[in-house]
């Protein structure tokens, strides 16, 4: 992800949140804020959920359109339902059964998909890492800096990118920054190809599946577990 799809990436998010609070034709189930979270409770209608200073929780059960913060967090709980999530400084944590109609994406915040996630395109990140647990995602990873984990039993439709970082992109560290780790753990299966643009440590479970590797050479393991660094 370059410097200026990040740069766009966060306008467009405080533009897409900020044009509603003027705007006579916002959805009547929309919720716009510029201070405070927002809590998508299970058993109503919620459109579109938009804040700039907030965190947003929707509970296990709700049904919503999109979420987008700018500095905040999104949690779903188990068995909800939502259009796409992004957040620029912040996580995002699925749980159980969690159905995404669009992607996730992220620039400071990590990004966590347990058993049974279904994202329908891919995930983003710049800094931080992405977990995947038994989920699917109908589209690609993407990330600079963050750790990658497509854990036991998930399906990346698309493949696995890690671009180089630029200066303006590279985290503050006291030592020597390791490289990303990336694992595809047991049953996992990457669909496409595995390009690294830059040095990552990479381990692939001897009962997972991926596309071609470009950057990186595969270390397999068998147990549980990867190795450690």
């Amino acid at each position: 992800m370059s410097s200026t799809r990040i740069a766009i990436l966060t306008c467009s998010i405080a533009l897409a949140i900020a044009a509603p609070l003027t705007s006579a034709h916002a959805g009547d189930n929309d919720v716009d804020k510029v201070n405070g979270s927002i809590d998508a409770e299970a058993g109503h209608a919620w459109g579109s959920l938009e804040t700039v200073n907030g965190s947003i929780r929707i509970a296990s059960g709700a049904i919503t359109g999109s979420a987008e913060t700018v500095n905040g967090s999104i949690k779903a709980g188990d068995n909800a339902h939502s259009g796409g999530l992004t957040t620029v400084n912040g996580s995002i944590h699925l749980g159980s059964r969690v159905q995404v109609d669009g992607g996730i994406e992220t620039v400071n915040g990590g990004v966590f998909v347990d058993r049974g996630g279904q994202v329908a395109k891919g995930v983003t990140t710049v800094n931080g890492a992405i977990g995947l647990v038994d989920a699917d995602l109908g589209g690609g990873i993407d990330t600079v800096n963050g750790d990658i984990t497509v854990g036991v039993g998930s399906h990346v439709k698309g493949g696995i990118k890690v671009e180089k970082p630029s200066a303006s992109w590279l985290p503050i560290t006291f030592g020597k920054r390791q490289p990303p780790r990336i694992i595809i753990g047991p049953d996992a299966v990457v669909d496409g190809p595995l390009v690294f643009e830059r040095e990552v440590k990479l381990y692939v479970h001897s009962s997972a599946r991926i596309g071609g590797v470009t950057g990186a050479t595969a270390v397999p393991y068998s147990g549980d577990r990867p190795p450690q660094d």
